[in-house]
C-alpha cells in the first residue's frame, strides 16, 4: 500500500512537471517575437571572394608571398651552395690553415644568420601587411554597415564564416547587398 501511494505521488509530480514545462521548438518562437529583434547575417566567404577589395588585396599578397619565397629560395640555394663548396673544400685539404678554414666557417655561419633575419623580416612584413589591410576591410565594412543599416535598422548583423551559424533563414542573409554595395563604393587599387 506504501509503494503504492509512492508510485502514484512520483507519476503526479512528474505528470505535473511535464504540463509546465515550455517545448522546445516554441521558446524561440515566442522570444522572437516579444523582443521584436530584427537580425541579419553576411557570409564572409562570399564576401571575401566576391569584393574586389578583397580580391585585389589577396591578389598583392599572394605577390609579395610569392617574391619573398622567391628571394628566400634563391638566398638558401646560395646558402647551400656555399655550404657545398667549403665542405669539399675541407675534405679535399683545399684550405691553407686552419684560420682560413674558420674564417670561411665563420662567413657560412653569417650568411646563415642573414637568411634567418631576412626570412623574419620578410615574414614580418608579409604580417604587418595583412594586418593592415584587415583592419581597412573591417573598417570599410563596418562603414558600409554603419550607412546600409540607417534605412534596413537591423537590431543585430552577424558574420558568417564557415559554420559558426549552424542554420539560418536566407531571408535573413544580407550579403549580396552588401557586396554590391562595397563594390560600388570601392574606388580601385591596393597599394602595395
Amino acid at each position: 500500500m506504501k509503494t503504492t501511494l509512492t508510485l502514484l505521488a512520483a507519476a503526479l509530480l512528474v505528470g505535473s512537471c511535464n504540463n509546465s514545462s515550455p517545448k522546445m521548438d516554441e521558446t524561440p518562437v515566442a522570444a522572437e517575437k516579444q523582443t521584436g529583434l530584427k537580425i541579419a547575417y553576411v557570409e564572409i566567404d562570399s564576401l571575401m571572394t566576391q569584393y574586389k577589395f578583397a580580391k585585389d588585396f589577396t591578389a598583392v599578397l599572394e605577390k609579395k608571398s610569392n617574391n619573398a619565397r622567391n628571394t628566400l629560395t634563391q638566398k638558401g640555394n646560395q646558402l647551400q651552395s656555399a655550404a657545398n663548396n667549403f665542405q669539399q673544400k675541407l675534405e679535399n685539404n683545399g684550405f691553407t690553415s686552419r684560420e682560413q678554414a674558420a674564417n670561411a666557417q665563420a662567413a657560412l655561419q653569417r650568411q646563415q644568420q642573414n637568411l634567418q633575419e631576412l626570412q623574419a623580416r620578410l615574414g614580418g612584413e608579409l604580417d604587418d601587411m595583412t594586418a593592415k589591410y584587415n583592419n581597412a576591410l573591417r573598417d570599410s565594412l563596418n562603414n558600409f554597415l554603419a550607412d546600409y543599416n540607417k534605412d534596413k535598422n537591423y537590431d543585430l548583423i552577424l558574420s558568417k564564416a564557415g559554420d559558426n551559424i549552424l542554420k539560418a533563414n536566407p531571408q535573413y542573409n544580407i550579403t549580396k547587398d552588401v557586396i554590391n554595395g562595397l563594390n560600388k563604393r570601392y574606388k580601385g587599387g591596393v597599394k602595395e
